[in-house]
């Protein structure tokens, strides 16, 4: 098969989809490799590399969109991206397709065969090819709310963790999954103090066994997450529902209630956001105000600790990709039913209930179009 690796044009986004060794593996498989030149770069792999591991570098978007029968990418097509974009071409990255109406059209309208990393499942129901980014997320989403509360960010100058004499900020974190977990670990390490909120009382046990005691938990429900809020200096979103809008949990009127140069970070904002007051925002314009509270919403937060992300993130996503390069998409999803589950979009119709479900859109399950 002709794999296409395209350089990433969201605004601040450094990862590529496929790291050298990637390139070479499919190489050996017996595959044709092409990366768009410099596509790399952001994440510190130069051309010589992808060359030396097997690759042609090709100088331009459309060409590499032309020739190529899979597209491996990290975020979703822009606008500029959705006229390249072939019947029965595979595309196969983050697409996030609840939040994205226009990119779900194209798709169908294109016949493009879309599967979505945020949507494969694993053996046991885990999202294996979430987690990588949503780790670098997590962490990234105490340092950031930490930088922000800084008073020359406009923050409230509030250290995480005090020094002694002094009050630690307090961290409320709304989700104890994967992003929930790690934005915990750095708030505790920090020495902020900190609770979590979730519906998973299971989830809440685990998070009082492993930190024992350094952290609370509480039931996600309005009135703990009301009174959680208002006693904030830093709310961290990190609510996800495989594959769906996330639901606001978070309203106007509770961030209305925290204090002047608090901090927001809504790590589930490329899922529509989990708190009612955050809109997307990019690396270059990160954040906005909303009664005094400082907003931050970027969808790719990895993408500017890309090094480390493209080489977590690959590692995950390259078995799925030889899969995919070796048999096709339908003897590929046929063989692996958790590859099956990322399949997002075919043959012109939504094929994944909860994206369909969102978008007021007809589903087609799978067995009915293969």
């Amino acid at each position: 098969m002709i794999i296409g690796v395209p350089k990433e044009i969201k605004i601040s986004e450094n990862r590529v989809g496929l790291t050298e060794a990637g390139v070479r593996q499919l190489s050996l498989e017996g595959h044709t490799v092409y990366v768009e030149k410099d596509a790399g770069l952001g994440s510190f792999i130069t051309n010589e590399e992808y060359i030396l591991a097997g690759a042609k570098i090709i100088d331009t978007k459309e060409e590499l969109y032309k020739t190529s029968e899979m597209i491996v990418k990290v975020k979703e097509p822009l606008p500029r991206e959705y006229e390249l974009m072939q019947e029965d071409q595979i595309l196969y990255t983050y697409l996030h397709l609840a939040a994205e109406p226009e990119l779900t059209k194209v798709l169908c309208e294109r016949k493009v065969k879309a599967i979505a990393y945020e949507t494969i499942e694993g053996p046991n129901g885990g999202l294996p090819l979430l987690v990588p980014m949503s780790s670098v997320a997590g962490r990234m989403a105490t340092q950031v709310g930490a930088f922000y509360l800084q008073r020359d960010k406009g923050g409230k100058g509030i250290l995480l963790g005090g020094v002694t004499g002094t009050h630690n900020a307090k961290v409320t974190i709304v989700g104890a999954g994967v992003v929930g977990t790690q934005a915990a670990k750095m708030a505790v390490g920090l020495g902020a103090d900190v609770t979590v909120l979730d519906v998973n009382s299971a989830r809440l046990e685990y998070l009082d066994d492993v930190f024992q005691g350094r952290l609370k938990t509480l039931h996600s429900n309005v009135q703990n997450i009301e009174e959680s809020v208002a006693q904030s200096d830093l709310l961290i979103g990190a609510v996800l529902i495989a594959g769906r809008k996330a639901p606001k949990l978070v309203t106007k009127k509770m961030i209305e209630t925290m204090g002047e140069g608090s901090v927001v970070v809504d790590v589930a904002v490329d899922q529509g956001g989990c708190i009612e007051t955050c809109r997307p925002t990019s690396h270059a314009e990160p954040t906005f105000s909303v009664s005094g509270v400082l907003h931050y919403c970027v969808p790719n937060m990895p993408g500017v600790v890309a090094r480390t992300s493209t080489y977590a993130l690959t590692n995950a996503t390259f078995k799925y990709a030889s899969k995919l390069a070796a048999h096709g998409v339908e003897k590929a999803i046929a063989d692996d039913k958790s590859l099956m589950m990322g399949l997002n979009v075919y043959g012109g119709h939504v094929c994944y209930e909860p994206v369909a479900r969102d978008l007021e859109l007809p589903y087609k399950p799978i067995s009915e179009l293969m």
